[in-house]
């Protein structure tokens, strides 16, 4: 029946609710491992048992062929892998052991999907959880908390339910983890924004070097509607590449190939003994990374840093480099997040700015509100690149920084700020380029489309403000009515003061 259908906001609350057991003993960004693997394991087993119900509807009394049905579906589940089983085992003395021969068991089932998946996981850790009193008291308070959830397919309400809840806890897990998020989540609307920007198509190879959680890929692969495209990522830190296998799976991303290391200095994505390439790389690097591997860098057997070798210090532009060499040279785009500072600091970081603009390779530069980032204040803009421009060697400059819904911890933006944004860069692409030296306003403190030579006499400097004039002329202050203001507001005072004194001689206060 329609009314009995779980709803998505249900399963938050839930699993959130389940989250209390965890927090007294260890932050968020340690605990949504923990808290996402249950989830994880809990919806196979209900996915599970729905099959299981189907087939035995359609095979009464044949148990083997029910068997054989469910030996063709999507993933296997072990009898000790099942929520169901573990819950049994719940009052257990070895309770956090018997949840990890259960992952190990469905890892060992699913070989080609789950490989590693649960390996840098344990609850039966008493670094984690403590000794063994403890930890049996808050596993089983975990198990019967989600033993609340019913998340059988044909009891929930809608197919893409349980993805989106997956998608929707890692972003509140985010909110809660300070800095470390940004290292596994691209805020939602930000992902949506540079997903609709780089138009993937039909049949393209997508990748993100830097995937962390998987939520970009997953929005880039949503924009190309139906399943023709293949995804691909890489992660450095293990859990979080965990957790992005976990969200593929549950997205029915399946065949995505998604390797475990670092994208800078050990490139997993690889055919023929060379860099993998690709119709679309995204990215939300780490800004600004300290010692990504400068010192090997010049030495590279990929031949990505050709351009010159960015900075020890900051390495936004060994990000940029891999993205663009692992494009294809004809048609690749590339959208990446960026610090303000990569459009305009110098030294070798300058170099490699002139050399990508002068090779036509930069599309559009983008800046964004402050505050949209988990962890972090600052502003950031996006870098557009396309090896596919042509003869028009025009350059978009968007400055969107003012357009945005004002949050409490975090700003937004919203949907009416992503098509303004899109929507200026689709234009812009349909316009012939300008055939005078100078560049011209699309929009009145908005865009300007910029030539080269406008940016050969800014140096190849790419500061948004250089390019789209924001400026606000300054309202000219009578200054009799400011002083008229000043003497009736110090009156108003004086009156409140007497009052007040004459309140607190009648409480005896004076």
């Amino acid at each position: 029946m329609a009314e009995n259908k779980i709803t998505q906001k249900e399963i938050n609350n839930i699993v959130w609710k389940a989250c209390d057991s965890l927090r007294p003993v260890m932050g968020s960004g340690q605990y949504k491992d923990y808290i996402l693997t249950l989830l994880f394991v809990k919806y196979l087993s209900d996915v599970w048992k729905d099959k299981v119900e189907q087939y035995r509807f359609k095979y009464p009394d044949n148990e083997e062929m029910v068997q054989r049905q469910l030996q063709r579906e999507r993933f296997i589940l072990p009898k000790e892998s099942n929520f169901d089983y573990i819950y049994e085992l719940r009052n257990e003395a070895n309770i956090g052991e018997i949840i990890d021969i259960g992952l190990t068991a469905l890892e060992d089932s699913n070989r080609s999907k789950l490989a590693m998946v649960f390996r840098s996981i344990s609850f039966n850790s008493e670094a984690v959880f403590g000794l063994t009193k403890q930890r049996n008291t808050i596993l089983k308070n975990l198990l019967v908390d989600f033993s609340n959830l019913d998340l059988q397919p044909s009891h929930l309400e809608g197919n893409d339910i349980i993805g989106d809840s997956y998608e929707f806890l890692i972003s509140l897990f985010a909110g809660e983890a300070g800095k470390k998020a940004g290292e596994f989540y691209t805020p939602n609307e930000v992902s949506t924004l540079l997903a609709k920007l780089v138009e993937p198509q039909p049949g393209n190879r997508i990748c993100d070097p830097t995937c962390g959680s998987g939520s970009l890929l997953i929005k880039v692969a949503k924009e190309v509607g139906g399943k023709n495209y293949s995804l691909y990522g890489q992660e450095n830190n293990g859990s979080t590449w965990a957790l992005c296998r976990m969200n593929m799976f549950l997205h029915e991303q399946d065949s995505a190939t998604i390797e475990w290391g670092d994208t800078i200095n050990n490139p997993k994505l690889l055919e023929n003994d060379q860099l993998m390439r690709f119709h679309i790389v995204v990215a939300n690097p780490p800004f600004s990374l300290d010692k990504w591997g400068a010192d090997t860098a010049v030495a590279d057997q990929f031949n990505r840093f050709h351009r010159g070798v960015p900075p020890k210090s900051k390495g936004d532009y060994a990000f940029i480099s891999h993205m663009i060499e692992t494009t294809y040279e004809e048609s690749g785009k590339v959208g990446v997040i960026v610090p303000h500072g990569v459009l305009f600091r110098g030294s070798s970081e300058g170099q490699i700015r002139k050399k990508l603009i002068d090779e036509n390779l930069l599309e559009a530069v983008i800046g964004l509100p402050a505050n949209l980032f988990f962890g972090t204040g600052i502003p950031a803009a996006i870098l557009i690149f396309n090896r596919g421009k042509g003869e028009n060697k025009d350059i978009l400059f968007v400055d969107a920084s003012r357009e945005y819904e004002n949050g409490k911890n975090q700003n937004k933006l919203r949907e009416k700020d992503i098509e303004h944004i899109v929507s200026t860069l689709k234009s812009f692409k349909v316009i012939s380029p300008l055939n005078t030296e100078k560049g011209e306003v699309i929009e009145e403190k908005y865009s300007y489309r910029a030539t080269i030579t406008d940016i050969i006499e800014n140096d190849y400097n790419l500061n948004i403000p250089r390019y789209v004039d924001t400026f606000e002329e300054e309202v000219e202050v009578d200054i009799k009515a400011t002083q008229a203001n000043i003497i009736a507001l110090k009156s108003q005072l004086n009156e409140i003061e007497l009052q007040m004194e004459n309140y607190l001689k009648e409480l005896n206060l004076l």
